[in-house]
């Protein structure tokens, strides 16, 4: 079986392997667990109620672009990250060793 490898400033990089689809809500949950926060203290960071946080969690509302501008800002990082969050950049997909 061919590894999939991407090459980036003069190295070689062997892409993992995707095991399961990321939801929004997913990310949501991911990173709120890896701060160690609870709903409640993402909620006091974000303005966003931690019921709505929960619905988000479970993807029982869409996240749309003002709530993921406010959820990244809290966890410092890019607002695509939670809206598409298995992104693969085209220039990356399919390259083989």
């Amino acid at each position: 079986m061919k590894k999939k490898v991407i090459r980036r400033k003069g190295k070689e990089y062997v892409l993992a392997t995707q095991r399961t689809k990321l939801t929004p809500g997913d990310a949501i949950r991911l990173m709120r667990e890896l701060k160690e926060w609870t709903q409640k203290d993402l909620a006091g960071r974000t303005g966003i109620s931690a019921q709505n946080i929960s619905m988000l969690e479970n993807n029982r509302v869409p996240l749309g672009r003002k709530r993921a501008l406010m959820l990244s800002k809290a966890f410092g990082i890019h607002p695509g990250t939670l809206m598409f969050p298995d992104y693969v950049p085209s220039a990356d997909r399919g390259k083989v060793a």
